[in-house]
């Protein structure tokens, strides 16, 4: 059997309940998800938050959830992934801007192009939740697209693979999304 196989059939179990499975499902696909963690976090020199505290912060998210959240196959398995972490990434900015600042936050609208390397733990990240948000009530799929793409760091042709689309759409998606992003971050 194929570990695609075997992942399908663990998350199977584990929205039955089954919190072994749930566990295998996250330990074979750990380093997975620390790479994309590393990936996400590389550059960020000074931070406590490190990849494999993000992968930590973002299982126990998932494992608070799990009454809640149920995963179909392994592309839903990496959308909720990639969910967790962009709520711990806001949170640590969040958190750490205001210790920074005493609360005072400045909204700077960036999103680039290219997201090979680093998210910035600063101002930016959160008016780019904020505007994900207004995204995600516009339209779902491409506010999933844009949270594997930038806070779980995929490919533009891992994402067509995990969404069964062609890599040509996604990266229409995407662009559709930059500008929403930028006209929401812009009005804010």
């Amino acid at each position: 059997m194929s570990e695609a196989a075997d992942i399908t059939r663990w998350l199977d179990s584990a929205r039955e309940g089954d919190r072994a499975a749930l566990d295998r499902v996250l330990t074979t696909l750990y380093h997975e998800l620390h790479g994309m963690a590393r990936r996400q976090l590389s550059g960020q020199h000074g931070y406590t938050l490190d990849a494999t505290a993000l992968v930590h912060e973002s299982y126990l998210k998932l494992l608070g959830a799990r009454g809640s959240v149920h995963f179909d196959d392994r592309a839903h398995f990496f959308a909720y992934a990639a969910s967790s972490m962009r709520s711990v990434v806001v949170d640590y900015a969040r958190n750490r801007l205001a210790r920074k600042r005493g609360g005072d936050l400045k909204r700077v609208a960036e999103i680039p192009e290219d997201v090979e390397g680093s998210l910035p733990l600063d101002e930016g990240t959160l008016a780019l939740n904020n505007a994900l948000d207004k995204l995600a009530a516009a339209d779902e799929r491409l506010a999933k697209l844009v949270e594997l793409r930038y806070f779980a760091g995929l490919s533009e042709l891992e994402i067509a693979e995990l969404m069964q689309r062609s890599e040509r759409s996604i990266r229409r998606d995407w662009q559709k999304a930059r500008l929403f992003l930028l006209a929401a971050m812009q009005e804010d």
